[in-house]
């Protein structure tokens, strides 16, 4: 199978229907989800999304390291690509790997400055990020939220941060984002379902009907649910 049929099962695709064409570019979307519930897998699935269209990640973890990331990724690599018998599935893993980076912080060492410093060393290199992936934050600093999305638009990137719940539902937008709504395009909430993970739309850009935006997830590749 090519790689755009792959991509056909992404949730991107159904979100982007709905979402405004998608998160857009200078833009930062939340995902929030307890643990457990497959924050790390959605977002390894989001950049293989990007990976597969030629783009380039860099994945920022701050409660993993790299190894572990990246096991993360060959994990779900594997499972999708068996899953929809991708053509040439080893070349395009080796491609893809050539255009993600992994770096690992302490949480309490991450900032907006050392995302900076990161970006410039990984453009610099010859890999300018389309995708940035934050995952491990415990709290939104308001100032460091707004110097990366003026990274964002500098870079012509999207940025997706991942942010752990209590429990598995998520009731309604967290405080601590609310607290920075101007701040935050998008909100999406992952959770378990019977059979599936459900993933639901919490904020849309400014759009008031979220009704709509629920999608059904394959628990094993977070890809979207075979009809």
């Amino acid at each position: 199978m090519y790689r755009k049929f792959v991509n056909a099962r992404s949730p991107l695709r159904l979100l982007e229907k709905g979402l405004h064409g998608g998160l857009g570019i200078g833009n930062i979307g939340v995902l929030v989800a307890g643990h457990g519930v497959g924050k790390t897998p959605f977002l390894v699935g989001v950049a293989l999304d990007e990976l597969l269209r030629q783009g380039t990640v860099l994945h920022v973890a701050l409660d993993q390291t790299v190894s572990h990331v990246r096991a993360h990724y060959d994990t779900v690599y594997e499972e999708l690509a068996s899953s929809t018998h991708l053509d040439d599935a080893a070349a395009t893993h080796t491609e893809i790997d050539r255009h993600r980076s992994i770096r690992a912080y302490a949480p309490s060492g991450f900032s907006a400055a050392k995302l900076r410093d990161a970006v410039k060393i990984e453009t610099e290199a010859g890999g300018k990020p389309s995708l940035i992936l934050i995952e491990g934050l415990e709290e939104i600093p308001r100032a460091d939220l707004l110097d990366i999305r003026a990274l964002a638009d500098e870079l012509a990137a999207e940025v997706w941060i991942s942010l752990a719940t209590t429990g598995e539902r998520v009731d309604g937008i967290p405080p601590e984002i609310q607290a920075v709504d101007d701040t935050v395009s998008v909100v999406l909430a992952l959770e378990p379902g019977d059979g599936s993970v459900v993933l639901r739309a919490l904020k849309d850009h400014d759009n008031e009907d979220l009704s709509a935006l629920h999608v059904a997830l394959d628990p094993q590749t977070l890809l979207l649910v075979r009809n």
